[in-house]
This record gives structure tokens, sequence and C-alpha cells, in this order.
């Protein structure tokens, strides 16, 4: 089988990102100063480049592990073809939505997810705000991939591919693409959604390129025009220290897991649960307050 040279795509991209940054930050800045915040930007590019470094020692373990599975385990042989490239999109993209479902539904892969959302702007600089922990948890929901057949080269390809997809949906300088575009694709109005600490808008469009999935398996939310959105998270780390923003939520998880006066199972649930549980039963989940906002909107309408 021929195996084409394929670049590493995300190296190359770093001048468009830095270059992109700057262009919309000074567009940004003259529009509304007050929308703009340049420790924040700074803060997301500092999680950016520590992501880099982070993930060069986990990256040689996942392709490692990636290799081994397609050398000995795989069950088809997919060449380099165009159909190939189209069924790895959609494949990886299915893949790319339960690890980032799962970021945000059990508090451990949270802890290291909870950086994207920690910002309560949203920019293209957010997009570079990424973890420095999350590396070599979420490649256990592509282990698929390679036993199917798909190339290391052409995962590893499509997964940046997706990354650089991600990257202009940041923004709000783009309101609605043409309807066709928004029924298939995510949008920058779809991820605002994503990126939204409003109750209607938790845990909702977790697509990386296609929105396909959420409309399938029930996490869709539009954007709302009456509804608008406050970027963060629900309880906010105000902060711009990048040490801080990397580890926070990690600390927090082990002192609720520790201090709770519980046996051992219900210790452990505390990474297992979604953020906001409690073994008391007194913490609120994402669905909760989603419902609550619902039935409060259905009885103001009512009034």
């Amino acid at each position: 089988m021929h195996i084409p040279n394929i670049p590493n795509l995300i190296y190359y991209a770093i001048p468009f990102f830095i270059v992109t940054v700057i262009v919309e930050g000074y567009t940004l800045y003259k529009k509304e100063p007050k929308n703009y915040n340049l420790k924040d930007s700074i803060a997301s590019l500092a999680m950016g480049i520590g992501n880099l470094i982070s993930n060069l020692g986990s990256k040689i373990v996942v392709v490692f592990i990636i290799t081994y599975l397609y050398e000995n385990f795989k069950i088809f042989t997919i060449p380099f073809a165009w159909w190939s490239w189209l069924l790895i999109l959609f494949a990886d993209d299915f893949c790319y939505y339960w690890a980032h479902r799962i970021g945000h539904e059990s508090r451990l892969f949270w802890a290291s997810h909870i950086v994207h959302h920690s910002s309560q702007k949203y920019n293209l600089s957010t997009a570079l705000r990424q973890t420095w922990t999350g590396g070599f948890f979420t490649f256990i929901f592509y282990l698929a991939l390679p036993i199917l057949g798909f190339h290391p080269l052409m995962i590893f390809t499509q997964m940046s591919i997706s990354l650089l997809y991600q990257y202009w949906i940041h923004t709000e300088l783009i309101d609605k693409m043409p309807k066709w575009f928004e029924t298939i694709f995510n949008t920058p109005s779809h991820h605002r959604v994503h990126h939204g600490s409003n109750p209607i808008y938790l845990d909702r469009n977790y697509a990386g390129i296609l929105i396909i999935w959420d409309k399938l398996f029930n996490t869709f939310q539009p954007e709302l025009r009456q509804e608008k959105v406050i970027y963060g998270l629900t309880k906010n780390i105000d902060t711009y220290n990048p040490i801080k923003i990397a580890f926070m939520e990690w600390l927090y998880t082990f002192k609720d897991a520790i201090n709770s006066k519980t046996n051992f199972y219900n210790k452990l649930k505390y990474f297992i649960k979604p953020p906001g549980w409690k073994h008391d039963g007194s913490g609120k989940l994402a669905a909760d307050l989603r419902k609550e906002w619902i039935i409060s909107q259905n009885k103001e309408y009512n009034t």
C-alpha cells in the first residue's frame, strides 16, 4: 500500500493561528473594547503552548498503541483513496463526539476538558485554550479506527483536520452560515451554544465537524435569539494564571472525593459521575439546571 507523505498540519497552522488571533483581537477591541480582554487571550495562548509541550510525551504512547493495534488486529486494510478519507471523516467525527461528550459527563474527563471552557470570552484565542492533562485520556475513544483498518497516518491526519476545522468556529464575528451548512456542519452559532453557561445551553452541541451526531443523539440546541450566550462556567475560576487554569479542577475533584464522609465506592464516584454530583444528593447536574430553566420559562410564559 502506498503511504503518502503528510506533514503535521497543526504545526504548519501555528503562524495562521497567531495572525488571525491578532487580527480578530484588534477588530473586537476597535468594535467594543469591553468585549475583548488581552489578559484572557494571553492565558489562552499560554494554555495552547503548554498543550503542545505536554502532548509530546503522551503522543508517543498513543502513536505506539494505535500502530500496534493496526499492525496486529486490523480487520480490513483500508487504502489511501478518496473514499477512505470520506469514511474516516465520519468515523473520526463519530469518535470525537463521544470523546467530547464524556468530557462533560464524567468528572475525571471534565477535570481536563474544563480548561477549554474556562474563558468568559469567546474568540479565536479560546480555541487554543487546551488542556495540559487530557491528551492521554481521550485516545481510548479512537481505538476502533486502527482495528477497522484505518492507517495510523490517516487517523492522526484526520484528527488534525478536525482540530483545524474547529478553530474558525470560535468567533462571534460570524453570526449564521447558510441554512444548509448549519443543518449539516458545526458552525460558530452551534459552538457558541456549547460554550454557554446558560442552563439551556449546558452540555449541548458536542460536534466536531458534523452537527448531525448531536441531532441524532438528542444533544442539539440551537442558539436562541432571546437567550444571549453567557460564556464560561456555572462557577467561574476568575484567574489568568495558566497553572491554576490547568490544574484547579483536578484539585477540587480530589478534595471532594477525599473530604466526603462516605464509603470508598462513593468517593470513587466523584471521578466517574458528572460534574456537580454529590454522594448525599445535594449536588445539581447540568441536566437538573436545564430542567429547572425550562420549567421556569414555561411558568413565565403561562403567567
